[in-house]
């Protein structure tokens, strides 16, 4: 199936050929997929307006009838996550298989989010004073922009949309400009199940636009909250912003995530991890692993196995079945690895791999080797996320030495221990092991299933996502006291006059 037929069975051909409009590129091979209108400043404000009048109707819906519009929307989903996974492939650049686990990232947080909509627990609360209860009750904030970055074109929208509608609000959807077609085609399935699910126009909107249009969604006081993803700088422009308003927000920015390998390490495991943690979508995941700190008894065993595996990933379109390592998004992406192994270089980090792949089927995308970079210590380009294949490796002696390293970078996201020893595991979990907000025990820092809430800390922003009780984010939280007797006792054993 070629592109225009796989978009046509989404219903939105029509709109993929607007004159004058933003190109879409697929990284595959620099082609040119379609040109779609961005919005202007107006249609934004029009747009916050519809969603604005949505959520006003939507927070009267009881919450598990709002379930029962994820509960369609996941099932539509499931009937379309071939097709959707091979759209994410051609604009995203993602081998199918990591286009086939995004797409049902989507399907899993809507059915996750269907059950969360018979159980948005409140608290009830004992009272010091006779005949009083206190209760705390959960209400919707109201209209909830989702900022997505390229990486992740249609996941990172469902763990924030799902939660959001089942907790009675409405949802605008901007992505990036490097992915819009992701994002037509996900959103026109969404406008098929509102439809049939009888909610109310403006509950799911979708807002096509550059930095101008994020920055009146981040500016409106409309919008209750702004859940982003991208990089730091840009997080900490949209938290200003957000803070100045008063507004909520939810930020997942940068990772530089570590893997700490122990001498009691399975290293078939680790190795595994390694390799898919630190290559999986061409480097291009917030949870990439970037640093691998390997004890010095085993470093040589451990690297040795890193660099055989590199030697045979399959690089190529990610459509093939076979391929393992796709193209990075765009020239930039490639520019900025380029420049972060100049930096390594002259770093005394020594290189291996990171050269552009140029073949006839690779022709026209940026297709590169991943890079592994050895150093004695951590490099301070280490410090900074490069969004490519890069992996720097170090060695350490002592436990807690590692620990400090992992630490060390000025994100939080992920990270990761590889260690048969209990102690060892148990410490790195611990308040005084990883900082960041995803710490794993023998397995790799990439990835993460969506039961649990999805953040970090540090300058990857602190906000939660996904999960466990990541929907409190969406809503706001009222304590209610109510007094069933006939006096007016007042708290801390004030008297008040002849009360």
């Amino acid at each position: 199936m070629d592109f225009t037929n796989l978009m046509a069975s989404f219903g939105v051909v029509d709109r993929l050929d607007v004159e004058g409009g933003h190109p879409a590129i697929s990284p595959i091979d620099g082609t040119e997929l379609a040109k779609v209108h961005l919005q202007s400043n107006t249609e934004v404000k029009a747009t916050i307006d519809r969603s604005t009048t949505a959520a006003e109707q939507w927070r009267k819906v009881p919450a598990p009838e709002r379930g029962e519009l994820v509960r369609l929307l996941g099932n539509k989903l499931r009937q379309h996550k071939e097709p959707l996974s091979q759209v994410v492939a051609y604009e995203n650049g993602k081998i199918m298989a990591e286009a086939r686990g995004e797409v049902q990232e989507m399907i899993d947080i809507c059915d996750f989010a269907v059950g969360l909509s018979r159980q948005l627990y409140g608290l009830t609360i004992a009272s010091e004073r006779p005949q009083h209860s206190l209760r705390e009750n959960w209400h919707p904030l109201g209209v909830c922009a989702v900022i997505t970055a390229f990486n992740f074109p249609v996941a990172v929208w469902s763990w924030n949309a799902a939660l959001a509608l089942v907790c009675g609000n409405s949802v605008i959807w901007k992505p990036s400009e490097k992915t819009p077609l992701t994002a037509m085609a996900v959103s026109a399935l969404a406008e098929q199940v509102r439809l049939e699910a009888g909610a109310p126009e403006g509950v799911m909107e979708l807002c096509l636009g550059d930095a101008t249009a994020g920055k009146v969604l981040v500016n409106s006081a409309k919008v209750n909250l702004v859940s982003a993803t991208g990089s730091t700088r840009m997080g900490r422009s949209i938290g200003q912003a957000a803070a100045e308003r008063f507004a909520k927000v939810i930020l997942e920015l940068g990772g530089n995530n570590a893997m700490i390998v122990a001498p009691t390490a399975d290293l078939e495991l680790a190795v595994r991890a390694i390799v898919f943690s630190a290559v999986g979508t061409a480097g291009q995941r917030c949870t990439t692993l970037r640093r691998l700190i390997v004890h010095k008894s085993i470093y040589d065993e451990v690297i040795g196995k890193v660099r055989l595996a590199y030697q045979s990933l399959p690089i190529g379109s990610p459509l093939d079945e076979a391929t393992l390592v796709g193209p990075l998004i765009d020239e930039d992406a490639f520019n900025n690895m380029v420049t972060a192994l100049d930096a390594a270089r002259g770093e005394g980090g020594v290189v291996t791999g990171g050269q552009r792949v140029k073949t006839e089927e690779t022709k026209g995308g940026y297709y590169v080797q991943p890079a592994i970079v050895e150093s004695a210590q951590q490099l301070s380009v280490s410090f900074s996320e490069t969004f490519a294949p890069i992996l720097y490796v170090t060695m350490y002696e002592e436990f807690d030495d590692a620990i400090a390293m992992n630490n060390a970078v000025p994100q939080g996201l992920s990270s990761s221990v590889f260690t048969n020893d209990f102690r060892e595991a148990e410490l790195f979990c611990s308040a005084v092991g990883s900082d960041c907000g995803l710490a794993n025990v023998n397995a790799g820092p990439s990835g993460a299933e969506i039961g649990g809430a999805f953040g970090g800390e540090k300058e990857t922003g602190g906000g939660r996502e996904s999960g466990s009780d990541a929907w409190k984010a969406y809503m706001r939280r009222q304590t209610n006291t109510l007094n069933y007797s006939n006096e007016m006792p007042l708290a801390q054993g004030i008297t008040f006059g002849d009360g």
